[in-house]
């Protein structure tokens, strides 16, 4: 029933966009997976090729870094670096900077979400104890994130999907988004500055004690970040399939006699594996229908070719923060082509996250912690900062791969 699967697909992304669909409580996941199971129950689509459509390596990198990243994230690693640099006597916005700093360094090897999900708690005790604001210190946390998650090939899900996909070379891609994420980096944090200036200590909060909040293992952390050192420089010094070298990774911290593996497992994303399953499945019977081919041949028919640069990067950015990074990702893939190409692609959606609090998941779990804390950040007070953080960080973009 060919008919049927650009009805599926245009019912999809539209819950993408909402979050769910009316009256049913399904997330983007649910109302993906539903869609999956609905080509393949309306006879559109065979399980043969469904199964086919699914790329392996894209999912093997994926587990195997959430592994990587639940062993840290157990042995109190992401909570012990935020102690330390929150609990060092510099002046705010040296602490903020340092802070970025350290969650964009963290967010280029391990998920950016994980990052403030274990930070984001701690930056808000902190700036409790030293009477300070926690909103700038939240939305840079978001920001340094997002940005920091851009300069590599690991540092965030849709870039695995654009590296394994595209074949790109790792360290070529490490070098061409330095840059760009580096002075991004930068000009987000001195937004912030202008944007707060004085504005950062609240006088009539009394002081608190400040309490470490988990407690730290020194092995447990320095295994994972073994692992994941060797990972990092196999991925550049060799050629052989970053699907398979990290789930060897993966495998070496779950032969543990203190971290049980369920634990670990328990850690591991099984709804972003589920979602990109499912959109796997859904896009390529898309694709089969031949639409998306049509679509293309009439927009080159009428001078606007969706392959170049410009085109590319605006439907980047729209897509990302109208149907989230992922499934944008998915959608413009076949439009990629090269290292080039698939270095923008990688860059624009995901720099494209800060522009607005649904822009990425990095930004809501920072807003989630902030309302459950008493301390909730609006979509103007993010607009403030992510707007201008956004547009200026595409700009250095554009500047540095014209």
């Amino acid at each position: 029933m060919p008919a049927v699967t650009p009805l599926i697909f245009g019912v999809v992304y539209l819950g993408l966009f909402m979050g769910g669909l009316p009256g049913l409580r399904l997330d983007r996941t649910g109302v993906a997976l539903l869609g999956a199971i609905a080509l393949l129950a309306s006879g559109s689509m065979s399980l043969a090729a469904a199964v086919g459509a699914v790329h392996v390596p894209t999912l093997s990198l994926l587990f195997a870094f959430m592994i990587v990243s639940a062993q840290l994230r157990l042995g109190g690693f992401y909570v012990r670096v935020a102690d330390v640099v929150g609990a060092l006597p510099l002046r705010a916005p040296i602490v903020l900077a340092l802070m970025m700093s350290t969650a964009a360094l963290l967010s280029a090897v391990f998920s950016n979400d994980v990052v403030c999900l274990a930070m984001a708690p701690v930056l808000v005790d902190i700036c409790r104890v030293r009477s300070l604001h926690s909103t700038p210190f939240l939305i840079g946390l978001a920001c340094a994130a997002n940005i920091g998650s851009a300069a590599t090939l690991i540092g965030n899900p849709q870039n695995m999907l654009i590296g394994q996909t595209l074949a790109l070379s790792f360290g070529t891609y490490l070098r061409q988004a330095a840059g760009p994420v580096l002075l991004s980096l930068l000009l987000s944090w001195l937004v912030l500055l202008l944007a707060y200036r004085q504005r950062w200590h609240i006088a009539e909060r009394p002081a608190i004690a400040y309490h470490a909040h988990h407690v730290f293992s020194r092995w447990q952390s320095v295994k994972g970040l073994a692992v994941a050192g060797f990972l990092f420089a196999g991925f550049l010094a060799s050629d052989w399939p970053h699907g398979l070298m990290a789930l060897a990774g993966a495998g070496v911290l779950l032969l543990s006699r203190r971290l049980h593996s369920r634990d670990m497992l328990g850690q591991v994303d099984w709804l972003l594996l589920v979602l990109f399953t499912s959109l796997f499945v859904i896009n390529r019977a898309l694709q089969e229908t031949g639409l998306p081919a049509q679509a293309v041949a009439f927009l080159v028919a009428r001078g606007l070719d969706p392959h170049a640069a410009g085109p590319l990067m605006v439907a980047s950015v729209l897509l990302s923060n109208l149907i989230s990074n992922v499934p944008a990702v998915m959608l413009l893939l076949p439009l990629t082509e090269g290292q080039a190409g698939g270095t923008r692609l990688a860059l624009s959606s995901t720099l494209a996250g800060n522009l607005i609090l649904m822009g990425s998941i990095a930004n809501l779990i920072v807003a989630e912690v902030a309302a459950r804390h008493g301390e909730p950040i609006g979509w103007t007070a993010h607009a403030r900062i992510g707007i201008p953080v956004t547009l200026s960080s595409l700009a250095v973009m554009m500047f540095f791969l014209a």
